[in-house]
């Protein structure tokens, strides 16, 4: 078939030049890493089509959010008072403690507060029962953003607390992202959301698929697992709301995993991550009459909330756990499901235990992704050459996400070590500087060890494993 005096081929190939041109010029001014960028330019090269179709749905994307300046400007000022009080009662910080401090705030915006308590939570179980009691003990609101959030026996048990709280006159305001909690979304389950905006609570969806969006929005997720009730009380960390977490519903099979419970003025900052998605995702903020941040006495506990996420290219939990890493003298002990590094944060790692520090890593055996699962593998031997312990957690599903620095620095979140958290998703993690919870996370990290087999130092890998291992890490930024 001629088209103007030449084959159809003929423009088709022009028509792919055409587009590889373009598509290559628009991902290189978007000034990504080297590594993406290129990772990017090959897969749209080798499968026009098919490539396009990957980058619309996983590729780098940017989102533009308005800040809620007043809610910031009042919540800074407050934790400002706080610091002056520690800092009347207390030594000063050492200047690694500061400096960090200044790190973080100026890459996010979250400024150093403190805390009256900070429990550890260990298991979906524990985690949910604790949550239940606060929620009964509500008197003005109760605010949770989830990333996964199940129409299960877990899910269920808590939409029926927030649907009799909500009956009681309690503001209820649920956050759940469309991808993660689509079965929550689903047409089937719609009585259950029914009944809950029935009993007066609001219901708002993170990134829903939407016709009038040029671009699925697959990557751009809110990971983050925020609850807080009254402005008062916090929970963050790493777990969902599922069965599948939950090792009262799953004794043997629930996944292994790491929250934190946080009472005092830290709490604003939770509370302020959860009212600006609240204000992205539903279209307006709360009404200004109503207390989300009353004031708090200071707390003894000096925590910082870090928030990264693509509306920003700061990358602050990115930059905070590679300063973390650097502070290091003595210890680093990392607990991540899914371990695939940046260059930057394995540099940092490698660099640690080059010096003499004593570096030890947990990641599941078996993750809920092989290809993840083998990437991770890939870069054992050049963890172990520069002197890191790779241990494997075995049985269920590891899903802890913490660090433990030194004898002093320990962070809880919802970001894995791997590029999707780190420069993709919305995240937050919480910095917790002092010993008494030092020594908890050790103490977790060590009985999780019990269920860990160390990977030796030469490990025996099949030919065709080693492959797929390599493989799988040349999509390590992808992932």
């Amino acid at each position: 078939m001629l088209i103007a005096g030449h084959s159809w081929t003929f423009w088709l190939g022009w028509a792919w030049t055409l587009s590889s041109v373009v598509l290559t010029v628009w991902i290189i001014m978007q000034r990504r890493s080297p590594v993406s960028t290129l990772a990017w330019i090959v897969v749209l090269n080798l499968m026009p089509v098919i490539g396009l179709l990957v980058y619309a749905a996983f590729g780098p994307q940017r989102v533009r959010r308005q800040r809620l300046r007043r809610w910031h400007r009042r919540a800074a000022a407050m934790s400002r008072q706080e610091r002056e009080a520690m800092r009347a009662e207390h030594a000063q910080a050492p200047l690694w403690a500061s400096q960090h401090a200044k790190l973080i705030e100026r890459a996010c915006g979250l400024p150093v507060s403190s805390a009256r308590q900070v429990d550890i939570l260990s298991g979906g179980g524990v985690t949910l029962a604790a949550l239940l009691d606060e929620i009964g003990h509500a008197k003005r609101h109760i605010h949770l953003e989830y990333y996964i959030f199940e129409p299960d026996q877990t899910g269920v048990r808590l939409l029926r607390a927030l649907c009799d709280k909500a009956l009681t006159g309690i503001k209820v305001r649920l956050l759940v992202d469309a991808i993660g909690s689509a079965r929550l979304l689903r047409r089937g389950h719609r009585p259950l959301l029914d009944e809950l905006r029935a009993a007066g609570a609001e219901l708002a969806v993170f990134h829903p698929a939407r016709l009038d969006r040029l671009r699925p929005l697959v990557n751009l997720r809110t990971h983050r697992k925020i609850a807080v009730v009254d402005g008062r009380t916090g929970f963050v960390g790493g777990i969902n709301i599922t069965d599948d977490e939950n090792e009262q519903i799953h004794p043997e099979h629930a996944y292994r995993d790491t929250h934190l419970l946080i009472r005092g003025g830290a709490v604003r900052w939770l509370q302020y991550l959860f009212l600006q998605d609240w204000r992205y995702a539903e279209g307006s903020p709360p009404a200004p009459g109503e207390d989300l941040l009353p004031h708090e006495p200071p707390g003894n506990l000096p925590v910082q909330v870090v928030a990264s996420g693509p509306d920003a290219d700061t990358e602050a939990l990115h930059r905070a756990l590679i300063d973390a890493l650097n502070l290091a003298r003595e210890r680093i002990w990392l607990a991540t499901p899914y371990f695939v590094p940046t260059e930057p944060a394995l540099m940092a790692l490698t660099n640690a235990a080059l010096r003499g520090v004593q570096v030890k890593l947990i990641v599941p055996e078996r993750s809920d992704s092989r290809i993840v699962t083998a990437a991770a593998r890939s870069y054992y031997q050049e963890l172990q050459d520069a002197g890191v312990r790779v241990f494997e957690y075995r049985g269920r599903m590891f899903h802890a996400k913490t660090l433990l620095v030194d004898d002093y620095y320990g962070m809880v979140g919802s970001a894995n070590f791997d590029n999707r958290s780190l420069r993709l998703n919305f995240e937050v993690a919480a910095v917790v500087l002092g010993r008494e919870f030092n020594q908890q996370l050790a103490d977790m990290f060590n009985a999780d060890l019990s269920h860990c087999r160390q990977i030796p130092a030469q490990r025996r890998v099949p030919p065709h494993q080693r492959l797929f291992e390599a493989v799988a890490r040349l999509a390590s930024p992808l992932l």
